[in-house]
Parts: C-alpha cells; structure tokens; sequence
C-alpha cells in the first residue's frame, strides 16, 4: 500500500519510522517544514516528499498534527483523497476531531477512522522520533456505526503490523473521558506541582519520585492547551478530584489527625493494588 504521513513531528516521524522498518508499504511525508523532510529523507524514514496533489494516490493517510490542523488538512483537501482512501488521525481528543471530519469525508467516498496510539515522550519534534515507539502499546481507534468494516480492518492490521501490543476499540466519548483522567490529568498534576517555589532547592534532594512526577511537564504547552480546552468537559472533574483529595490531606495535618491521613494512604495504596492487578490482567 501507498501510505502518506501528514505531520513528521514525534508521532507523525516515529509512525513513518515505524512503517518503513516493520513493513513493506511505500511511506510518503508532508510536511511545512523542509528542514525536516530532508531529515526524514536522510533517515530514510520516508520513501519522498509528497504535495497535497499527490494525496489521489495514496491508499492510507495518516493526519497527525494538531487538533485543529487536523481538521483544517482533512477539510481543505476533501477533493484530493483517493476515493476509498482510508484517512487516519492520531489526536488525543477524538470527539470533536470525529464529529467534523467523518460526514464530510463519507460524502467524498473517503473512510474515516479515528486513532490514538497511546505512546509518547517529553519531547517533541522529528529528531526525537522512534521506529519503536510503539513497540507493545496500545492503539486506540474510535469507531461509529458509520465506520466502514473494511476500512477498520485495514487499521487493525495496519497497526498489527507496526508491533502494537493491542487495538483497543472505544467510543470517542468513552475514550475522550478516560484520556482525560489517565493523560490529560497526569500532565495537569505534573505542570502544578512544578510550580512550587522549592523546585530550585531540590538539587542533590531529588531521586525516582521526582523524576516520575516531574517528567511531563516538559510537555509542549501550545499542543496541550489545545487538547485540555477541547476535552475540558471531561478534564475538569479529574481536576476537581484531585483538588478534594489533596484538600484531605491538607486537613488531616492541620487537624492533626493522624488516624483519618492513615486511612487515606491506605485507601490508595489498596486502589493501586486493585489497579495494578487489573492492569496485569488486562495485559495477560
């Protein structure tokens, strides 16, 4: 197959990666920036640049950029995808990326199947891509009772293909509430806890946990305002839950109340046991 990546950054450069190291299709970038094409070209990470014209001739398109350049891509180039051509995005807000993209795509003859591999780093850009970013993570794909059959088949196997663990099938509502709570909310948390005054005294303090709790925030602040205002619906409870619980602890030493903060560590230590255990199952 002829497949077309729009978008070389982390994703878009490790999808391409990944594809030409895992399979036999014919991988072709669009990209605004020429500094990277000629990266992806020296990497052999593309087989050629593509222009937008060019679009008629591929089987797969894989639209990875920001949500709303997702959908500006998708919507200004409607005439130029191969009819029967199967479109992919990978945004991490799949609702509002479904809702405007799959009824005007259908009217071409065009499929439509939202995507998001669950896999990432703290940075961003080509030169951090991976061809095995993706290696035993989980691909998230969104279908609706308009999904054409044969086209969610082509991105099963597609992503079987470049070595995901597991295809995970979910609404995009289901899936935009639990993103909120196991992505979105982690990066919130990561980016608040940053700003205490003490992040500069930490030096020769600081060992695994910091590290865990700290390494999201070098997250790109523009892509993830992005994400947090389209899923803020689902993003603001997680906040509220998190702001009641460390309001708790807060309490339990004002108060001094010794007995309630051991009751409440407990609590979470038992809901991660639950958690991990479920964990281990899903993944057995």
């Amino acid at each position: 197959m002829k497949i077309a990546v729009v978008g070389l950054g982390l994703i878009g450069g490790s999808i391409a990666k990944t594809i030409k190291k895992n399979t036999s299709h014919n991988c072709y970038g669009i990209d605004t920036n020429k500094n990277t094409i000629a990266l992806a070209l020296s990497q052999e990470a593309i087989d050629a640049e593509l222009t937008t014209d060019g679009l008629c001739d591929m089987d797969i398109v894989i639209v990875s950029l920001y949500a709303g350049g997702i959908v500006n891509f998708v919507l200004s180039n409607l005439d130029n995808f191969k009819k029967g051509a199967v479109v992919i995005d990978t945004c991490g807000v799949k609702s509002e990326i479904v809702a405007k993209l799959e009824k005007p795509l259908s009217e071409k003859g065009v499929h439509f199947v939202g995507c998001h591999p669950m896999a990432g780093r703290e940075f961003s850009g080509f030169e951090y891509a991976l061809d095995n970013l993706f290696d035993n993570a989980s691909c998230i794909i969104t279908p609706t009772e308009k999904t054409d059959v044969k086209a969610l088949s082509t991105v099963k196997e597609l992503a079987k293909q470049m070595r995901f663990r597991r295809v995970v099938e979910s609404t995009p509502e289901k899936h935009d509430k639990v993103i909120a709570f196991t992505s979105q909310l982690a990066h919130v948390v990561s980016a608040s806890y940053v700003k205490s005054p003490s992040l500069f005294e930490q030096d020769g303090f600081s060992a695994g946990s910091f590290k865990d709790m700290t390494r999201v925030a070098y997250l790109n602040e523009n892509m993830w305002t992005e994400l947090f205002m389209l899923n803020k619906e689902a993003l603001i409870p997680e906040i509220e839950s998190v702001i009641k619980a460390l309001t708790d602890y807060r309490d339990c030493l004002v108060n001094d109340d010794s007995e309630r903060l051991r009751e409440l560590l407990k609590d979470s230590r038992e809901l991660k046991t639950k958690s991990n255990e479920q964990i281990a199952k899903f993944n057995s």
